[in-house]
């Protein structure tokens, strides 16, 4: 199934859904000629947000009612480039705490069955926020 995020960059890039579960989320990035570098693979850029995607998605479910998370730190290492695609990305819990998420994370390339990178990200848990006011409610005007 494909991921749509209406006016969201994201809403843009070929990202599909593959597994989403309480222990998992697999999430693909398919190439297209606009998204590869000057050597023909997907940028490298691309891959480290996919693997942010997949990440977060898993962070989230461990991070509390309620509360959010944010990318905190992000390693990722390139092992090869992904040429045939698409780039599939498999997150799954490193450790979930009580103020932090690590989530580690495979990117193979589907199309040439190797690894392509492997990263590993940390999400802060942020608590709930308050009810949110519209962008052009009054701020104490008389």
């Amino acid at each position: 199934m494909a991921v749509t995020i209406s006016g969201h960059l994201f809403g843009r890039l070929p990202f599909y859904d593959v597994v989403d579960t309480d222990g998992s989320v697999v999430v693909d990035l398919h190439n297209r000629p606009d998204l590869v570098n000057n050597r023909g693979a997907l940028q490298g850029g691309l891959v480290a947000t996919l693997s942010d995607i997949a990440a977060g998605r898993l962070a989230i479910k461990y991070a509390g009612e309620g509360c959010g998370t944010g990318t905190a730190d992000m390693s990722i290492h390139f092992l090869a480039p992904i040429v045939d695609g698409p780039a599939r990305a498999s997150a799954t819990l490193v450790r979930a705490g009580k103020r932090m998420v690590v989530v580690g994370v495979d990117v193979s390339d589907v199309g040439q069955n190797r690894l392509a990178a492997r990263a590993t990200l940390s999400f802060a848990i942020l608590p709930p926020r308050g009810p949110v006011q519209p962008a052009n409610a009054s701020q104490g005007a008389p």
